[in-house]
């Protein structure tokens, strides 16, 4: 299992504009032979101070794929490329984690 923690950083103001783009994107992905998961998240509320906040500019992109060759396959995809065409001036940033469980539970 792959899992991908991305940390999407919009232009002041945009982040709701980038997520009407991926929100829009969200079906073409989960139907992606290999996706397990794949979600948006915002800041929650309530935890008080043991909480860091990512911000109101800032989303993480929550995903698991069940191999590296199903997420090599997503970032190549026509619909990801046409994602990034689409939101590429108004971002500000963008962090992307790869990771790998390890050990057992």
């Amino acid at each position: 299992m792959i899992h991908v923690i991305a940390l999407i950083t919009a232009k002041p103001g945009m982040r709701d504009k980038v997520l009407e783009f991926f929100h829009a994107n969200i079906p073409a992905v989960r139907a992606e032979q290999g996706c397990v998961e794949y979600v948006p998240t915002v800041d929650a509320q309530g935890l008080g101070p043991v909480q860091t906040d990512i911000g109101p500019d800032t989303f993480a992109v929550i995903e698991k794929w069940e191999s590296m060759d199903a997420l090599k396959a997503h970032i190549a995809a026509p619909h990801m490329k046409d994602y990034g065409a689409k939101t590429k001036d108004l971002l500000q940033s963008r962090v992307i984690h790869v990771l790998t469980p390890h050990g057992t539970a």
